[in-house]
């Protein structure tokens, strides 16, 4: 999915995507930045790091550990605006927006970020399959 380039000064992102796309048969999502910076996320790590409150919680140290999800998939990538996306996966979360803000940061956060949550499931008695 090309991404319109108006504006981007105006909504406080540094990095703007050039392309989104979604390969189903891997169920992961590539996004190159204009900064010539490109990032591969699996579904699962996306729907694990929403930006929804439901995820990230309203405060704090309120964010939620989301097991089960290692099979999980997209069904739609809708645009917000020019300033992100919203992710509809199959297991019908859909609250998260994620900005091209977010989305850069979690590109270069997501070998941590990734390995934080195995901890996390771990140190719970949790897994990633459902």
């Amino acid at each position: 999915m090309p991404v319109q380039e108006d504006n981007k000064q105006d909504f406080g992102s540094e990095h703007w995507p050039e392309e989104i796309r979604y390969i189903s048969e891997d169920k992961t999502l590539v996004i190159r930045f204009d900064s010539g910076e490109t990032f591969t996320f699996a579904a699962e790590f996306l729907r694990v790091e929403s930006p929804s409150a439901e995820v990230q919680g309203h405060g704090p140290g309120q964010k939620q550990i989301v097991p089960g999800r290692r099979h999980v998939g997209i069904m739609a990538i809708e645009p917000v605006g020019n300033y992100a996306v919203r992710i509809k996966f199959d297991d019908l979360h859909d609250t998260g927006i994620y900005s091209w803000q977010y989305l850069h940061k979690l590109g270069h956060e997501q070998d941590d970020l990734w390995q934080a949550y195995l901890d996390h499931l771990a140190a719970r008695g949790l897994s990633r399959d459902p």
